[in-house]
């Protein structure tokens, strides 16, 4: 069976709060993006593996037994006693670049699962599997606009949509870790929760709506702040990094389109399509 993880952005990001055990609580908006890897798993004639994970499209490096979508297939396995599969994914979605293609995956793998063998999982159950794999993997079981508190992990619905927006998709070939990411966070409650903002026009969220991981990433990374300075000249209604970077998006009306000519810098990635 065939299906396609697709990736997501953060639409607001703020760090509301240090925690005790030293993670940070946040509020964000996950909307789902038609940037999509490919999925595809097989009853497998080896019966020496429980699996082989076959990949191609972007190089994933590191063990394979730290891919999520091995994780999450030994996850249900321990439960279910699962056949022996060949899994098959291409990678589309960019690593590094806060669209949460890594989660995407592992949470398509557990629907995959579920529906292939049957295992009669409810989407509660497949959450609770999914965030034993990471903190935003459970929104992507049921895969629509969510409001996030606590580490990303805490869901509330919402109603949102961005349907027929064209969005504008730039990762420039930086990478952002962590350390980078929290350098000059200074935890605060806004006046404003994204809750209320995201009520507001799409032409008015540029006045509220911030990402706080922007000030330490746009200082220590200057080009990535001027992708999202180029996307507003060429006609965004809102523009943003996407949780915690490197990539940059753009929203805009659709019918507007980049002009060939914008230059995003050597290597960057870029994607153009309508949200749905």
């Amino acid at each position: 069976m065939l299906t396609f993880p697709n990736a997501k952005i953060n639409l607001g990001l703020n760090i509301i709060e240090k925690r005790p055990d030293g993670y940070h609580n946040l509020e964000t908006v996950f909307y789902p993006v038609p940037i999509e890897d490919a999925l595809e798993i097989n009853l497998s004639d080896d019966k020496t593996a429980k699996y082989r994970l076959y990949q191609s499209g972007l190089k994933i490096d590191g063990d394979i037994e730290n891919n999520l979508v091995v994780k999450a297939y030994k996850l249900l396995d321990a439960d279910f006693n699962l056949p022996a599969i060949d899994i098959h994914l291409f990678k589309h979605i960019p690593f590094g670049a806060g669209l949460g293609g890594g989660s995407s995956d592992a949470a398509f793998m557990l629907l995959l699962l579920n529906n292939t063998f049957k295992l009669n999982l409810t989407t509660q159950q497949l959450e609770d599997y999914a965030a034993r794999l990471g903190a935003d993997c459970a929104f992507f079981i049921q895969n629509k606009p969510t409001y996030a508190e606590g580490i990303g992990n805490i869901f509330s619905s919402i109603d949102l949509s961005l349907k027929d927006y064209r969005i504008v998709l730039v990762k420039p070939d930086i990478f952002v870790s962590t350390r980078d990411a929290f350098a000059k966070i200074k935890p605060y409650r806004p006046q404003h929760s994204l809750k209320e903002i995201i009520k507001l026009p799409v032409e008015e969220w540029k006045q509220y709506m911030v990402n706080d991981f922007e000030a330490s990433v746009f200082s220590k990374f200057p080009a990535i702040g001027d992708i999202k300075q180029q996307l507003y000249q060429c006609g965004a209604l809102y523009a943003s990094m996407s949780g915690s970077g490197s990539s940059v998006f753009g929203l805009f009306r659709p019918d507007a389109n980049i002009p060939e000519e914008t230059d995003f810098g050597k290597g960057a990635f870029v994607y153009q399509g309508l949200l749905r």
